[in-house]
């Protein structure tokens, strides 16, 4: 105890000396900012002293002294204001001495009783519960990683084994909800790149949807869609993927190489010579190059071997690819390829040779003449494109009727392609031809036996019946459609003409006996699109008949172009009543325009060629409002365009009435 007060005494007697030295300290410092400031004050009187002498002196610039002097008062009132302010802060900084008469006290902590009796050392926060550590944080993989199932495979320590492992996951969309059209339409993408390139489906989805899972369950939507389609909604059997065409995939797969577990510091052998490849699918073979690429980047010491995996692997897949089918193209198709080519001969270069280049022929006789004639005769574009090819060879063309004059010569010289461009460009038609084939819903599958999407009501041998698209402008209508595709009516022979004109008098004798005029049209405003062609049949009231053409005319002088190179209104009844009779429209009207025509009896009526297709109205549009204000339909209905489906409630109903006026049945008797 003695010791302590010692100690607390030597600390007090320290403490004030520290004080009495800071007193000591602002005491000089005191003095010395009074001497400056009595040398300031000095040299003030000083300055005044000199300013009063001048101004004696001086009597002209008594006008300039006095504003000096008004400065120099405001200077000194300045410095007055700033020892002012100097002498406030001395005061406010002056400390009392302290008082060491005053006996120091101790703390209270020091004086309590258990002060003493203290045996070990309390850390603040020493009984606090620990809190548990933290985990570390969970790698999360995207599922668009490029390199996800390698990082699955490395979370879980498993190894590449060249399989899709199936997971869990959540799907967020139903069947046939808003986005269920976009992934139909990626889905049809993938067989259509597929079957244009030649590649598999599996390396096209791949590349479309990012992983082989979410292209099966688009399958998986489009088979439950198709089922709902085909027998309605009580047949749906589910609302979300179940994963099972995936699951099947997987389960078809096998591993590349039986997977063997080797004990740490084994040796392995392999004996090159024993090393075979075992076909994979493409999706394995995918898998095997990303590691062999990812190992040559990284300069890992195993990819010479990965590299030579993959060369084994390819070679095995190779044989089995899906290779294009060859396009065997009929005497149709490759009519520009039948026969030999008089109109055109070899360039003699080298770079003729290799790619195979031809140039005009200038003696042809007059027997090759008509054969060329005949060869390229109702080629699309004809002698216009020619010329516009011409033009688009000649960098120096200018439109002037000056130089086309100057350049007649060389203008009127044809571009005729090699035998390689020609048989890419028919066999791109063919290809195209067949993929609207196959898209187009009055069209018979003949090589899958399958009949048309639409639904066939009535039979010919060229020709067959259907009923239109729902929602109708008016119940009861009909659709007559030539078997053949075939881009408007108009190319149609004589014998399917025959057909057509035997179901118009037999719905006009229907449509009669219930006490309702019809309307026969066909739509070909639009012949780039390949569409089905197809005529119309659309009963409206009897009192109404009489007021019909009216309708169309003022519709004809109102629509596309206002100047126009061809008439608005062709009158083909006017033309069958003045000699041509039932040739009239295929007469007037020629079948490379794209035209709409309207049939108010069965010799004809009223036809418009359509110069401007981006102002004609979209699909069937046009025909729709006209008869819509005739017979006063909704403009819900008249807008609404439908589609054709193979089940339809109105086949019963429409063959009973039809069936008294049916004329297909004496082909069926006979």
């Amino acid at each position: 105890m003695d010791g302590l007060e010692e100690f607390e005494q030597k600390l007090a007697a320290e403490k004030a000396e520290r004080d009495k030295s800071e007193q000591d300290r602002e005491r000089r410092h005191h003095k010395h900012r009074h001497h400056h400031r009595r040398e300031r004050d000095g040299e003030d009187r000083e300055r005044e002293e000199r300013h009063r002498h001048r101004h004696r002196d001086s009597e002209k610039d008594r006008e300039g002294d006095k504003g000096r002097d008004r400065d120099r008062e405001r200077d000194r009132d300045r410095d007055r204001d700033r020892d002012r302010d100097r002498d406030r802060d001395d005061n406010r900084h002056e400390e009392k001495p302290a008082d060491n008469s005053k006996p120091l006290e101790r703390d209270a902590w020091m004086t309590a009783p258990s002060a003493f009796e203290v045996e070990h050392v309390h850390r603040p926060g020493q009984n606090k519960p620990r809190s548990p550590t933290p985990e570390p944080p969970k790698r999360v993989i995207h599922s668009r990683e490029l390199n996800g199932g390698h990082l699955e495979d490395l979370n879980s320590g498993k190894s590449s084994s060249g399989l899709e492992q199936p997971f869990e996951r959540t799907v967020d969309y139903t069947f046939g909800d808003s986005g269920s059209s976009w992934r139909m339409t990626k889905l049809k993408a993938v067989y259509t790149t597929a079957e244009e390139t030649g590649e598999s489906v599996e390396e096209i989805a791949l590349k479309r949807f990012g992983s082989l899972e979410f292209f099966d369950d688009a399958r998986e939507e489009k088979e439950e869609l198709e089922r709902r389609r085909l027998y309605g909604e009580d047949a749906k059997t589910k609302d979300k993927p179940t994963g099972e065409f995936y699951k099947e995939r997987i389960k078809d797969q096998r591993p590349s190489q039986p997977i063997r577990e080797f004990q740490q510091g084994e040796i392995i052998q392999e004996n090159p010579a024993q090393r075979t490849a075992v076909p994979m699918d493409q999706t394995a073979l995918n898998r095997l190059r990303a590691q062999m690429m990812k190992a040559k980047l990284r300069k890992a010491p195993n990819a010479a071997q990965l590299e030579e995996e993959y060369n084994l692997a390819a070679a095995a897949v190779a044989p089995h690819s899906n290779a294009p089918e060859a396009v065997v193209l009929g005497v149709m198709e490759s009519r520009q390829l039948a026969g030999t080519r008089a109109e055109v001969k070899a360039v003699d270069t080298k770079r003729g040779r290799e790619r195979g280049l031809v140039e005009e022929n200038t003696d042809m006789t007059i027997e090759q003449m008509l054969q060329e004639e005949r060869r390229t005769k109702g080629q699309a574009g004809g002698e216009g494109l020619r010329l516009a090819e011409r033009i688009a060879k000649d960098a120096k063309f200018d439109n002037d009727l000056e130089y086309m004059d100057e350049n007649a010569e060389k203008l009127a010289k044809r571009v005729h392609k090699s035998e390689v461009n020609l048989k890419n460009m028919a066999v791109s038609e063919f290809q195209k031809m067949n993929r609207i084939l196959e898209n187009c819903p009055l069209c018979h599958k003949e090589d899958k036996g399958l009949p048309p999407i639409a639904p066939v009501v009535s039979l010919a041998t060229r020709v067959f019946m259907t009923l239109p698209t729902e929602p109708e402008i008016s119940e009861g209508g009909a659709v007559i459609v030539p078997t053949a595709h075939r881009n408007n009516l108009l190319e149609c022979d004589d014998d399917e003409w025959e057909e057509i004109r035997n179901f118009m008098k037999s719905l006009t004798r229907m449509y009669h006996d219930q006490g309702r005029e019809v309307i026969f049209y066909e739509n070909a405003a639009a012949p780039h699109k390949h569409m089905h062609a197809a005529m119309m049949a659309i009963p409206i009231p009897y009192d109404q008949g009489a007021m019909a053409p009216a309708f169309f005319k003022e519709a004809f002088l109102s629509s596309d172009e206002e100047w126009s190179q061809h008439r608005k209104i062709i009158d083909t009844g006017a033309k069958a009543r003045d000699g041509m009779g039932r040739s009239a429209f295929r007469r007037c009207i020629a079948k490379e325009m794209p035209y709409f025509h309207v049939w108010f009896t069965l010799d004809g009526g009223l036809g418009h060629v359509v110069e401007n297709a981006d102002r004609w109205p979209k699909g069937d549009l046009f025909a729709r409002e006209i008869i819509g204000g005739i017979v006063d339909a909704d403009a819900h209905i008249i807008k609404k365009q439908g589609r054709w489906a193979k089940l339809d409630n109105r086949v019963d109903g429409f063959k009973k009435g039809w069936r008294k006026f049916d004329w297909t049945r004496v082909l069926a008797d006979s």
